[in-house]
């Protein structure tokens, strides 16, 4: 399928898909005579991949470090390696926050309960 189809499919634009492959996240597509990309079923499920794991708060370049990985992850368990740290600093990350939120929740609930 050619670019605009596959964005499509995977819902992004031909843009991130060009993007994607400039950062090394999604292998050079295959070519027509014209120059034209031309993806598979593969390529568009990799980068439902790539957009979830931004969309969970990983960046390109985190994503980057694992592009080798991004087609085995959500179907088999990844291997170990000095790279999953990215992955473990995010949830300490996003605990972190959720602690901050429940503080500011149970304040401004303790607040709301004087004022009555």
């Amino acid at each position: 399928m050619r670019i605009g189809d596959a964005a499509a499919a995977a819902g992004t634009t031909p843009r991130a898909l060009r993007f994607y492959e400039q950062r090394g996240l999604l292998p050079p597509p295959t070519r027509t005579h014209t120059g034209q990309r031309v993806y598979d079923v593969h390529d568009v499920k990799r980068v439902r991949v790539i957009r979830e794991l931004l969309a969970l708060g990983l960046t390109v370049e985190d994503l980057r470090g694992c592009a080798d990985r991004l087609d085995q992850i959500g179907t088999t368990p990844c291997p170990r390696s000095p790279r999953d740290g990215v992955a473990a600093r995010r949830l300490e990350t996003l605990s972190a926050e959720i602690d901050r939120l429940t503080a500011v929740r149970d304040s401004l609930a303790q607040r709301m309960e004087l004022t009555r």
